[in-house]
Formats: C-alpha cells, sequence, structure tokens
C-alpha cells in the first residue's frame, strides 16, 4: 500500500508542477470539472423535480383515502355503529399523520430543489469566469507567440538585410566593373573603326 501511495503522491505532484507550467491547461482542468458539475446538478434538479411530483402524487392519493375515509366515518355515525365509527376515525388520522409526513418530505424536496438550483446558479457564474479567464489566457498566449514570431522575423529580416545590403554593395561593385569593361569595349571598337 506504501508504494502504491508513493506513486500516486509523485504522480499528483508531477501533475500540479505541469499544470503550473501550463496555466492555460489548468484553466481547461477547471472548466472541464466545473462543466461536469453543472451537468450533475442539472441531473440532481431533474431527479429532485420527478421525486417532488410522485410525492405530489402520493399526497393526492392520500388525501382521496382520507376524504373516502372521512365519509365512512360520517357514515357509521349516521349508521349508529359507533365501532365501525371508531375504527373509521383512526383510518382517517392514520392517513392524516401519513399525508403530514409526505407534505414534510415534499417541503424538503422542494428545499433541495432550490438549493440545487442556487448551486446551478453559483457554478454557471464561476464558469463564466474561468470561460473569462480562459479565454484571456488563450489571448495573451496566442499574442506573446505573434510578437516571438515577430521577433525571430526581425532577427531574421536584420539578418537578410544585413547580407542583402553587403550584397548589394556587391552588386553595385559588379555593375561599376561591368560599365567599365563596357566603356573599355566601346574605346577598343571606337579605335578600331578610326583606323
Amino acid at each position: 500500500m506504501g508504494l502504491f501511495d508513493d506513486l500516486s503522491r509523485f504522480l499528483e505532484n508531477r501533475l500540479e508542477e505541469f499544470l503550473k507550467n501550463n496555466p492555460h491547461l489548468e484553466l481547461e482542468a477547471l472548466l472541464d470539472q466545473l462543466r461536469q458539475q453543472e451537468g450533475d446538478t442539472l441531473k440532481l434538479i431533474t431527479d429532485l423535480q420527478l421525486q417532488e411530483k410522485r410525492s405530489q402524487d402520493e399526497i393526492l392519493a392520500t388525501a382521496t383515502e382520507i376524504q373516502k375515509w372521512h365519509q365512512r366515518v360520517q357514515k357509521a355515525k349516521a349508521a349508529n355503529r359507533q365501532d365501525l365509527a371508531s375504527a373509521a376515525q383512526e383510518r382517517e388520522a392514520a392517513l392524516l399523520r401519513q399525508g403530514n409526513q409526505q407534505w414534510a418530505k415534499m417541503q424538503g424536496i422542494k428545499e433541495r430543489i432550490q438549493q440545487a438550483k442556487e448551486l446551478h446558479q453559483k457554478i454557471q457564474v464561476r464558469r463564466q469566469e474561468v470561460q473569462i479567464k480562459a479565454s484571456q489566457a488563450q489571448a495573451a498566449r496566442a499574442q506573446a507567440q505573434t510578437q516571438a514570431r515577430t521577433q525571430q522575423r526581425i532577427e531574421s529580416d536584420g539578418w537578410w538585410k544585413s547580407t542583402s545590403s553587403t550584397s548589394s554593395s556587391f552588386d553595385d561593385l559588379e555593375e561599376q566593373f561591368r560599365r567599365l569593361e563596357t566603356d573599355e569595349e566601346l574605346q577598343r571598337m571606337k579605335r578600331q573603326m578610326g583606323k
């Protein structure tokens, strides 16, 4: 177990070091985590809303039963059947307790839905903040890369210009010698024609 713990700690440290050296990846990982939490929260809200619906259905069914047993209590009393009226009242009271428990359960579910919605909203705000930071980091990284390419181009252009200015001075020299040679050739031709 110690070896596994050591390996796990080593990997965690390497991951932390890697993420510190690559902050944009840390932001992306955080964004992925927030998206996952947002999805989990939405799923929780949906599940809780289904529970709330089932709870409401149970409460309505219990209310219908309470109404039925209340009518039976009245019938038993009208028929002077106190034994039946007592049993029906006990059943009605048990259903009322059950209905109260169901109501409390539904209220608890509603509170959890509200808390989940608030959490979802907080996660959305946090995700948007991280998204902005990630976009800014990406823009800064792109700008740094552009500046690096520009600097590299300036350095390579500087080299090219320095060699091309040397080269152009050689070209000027070449041109001057061509003119000299052309002039000499013209002079020689004139002398030959003049003879």
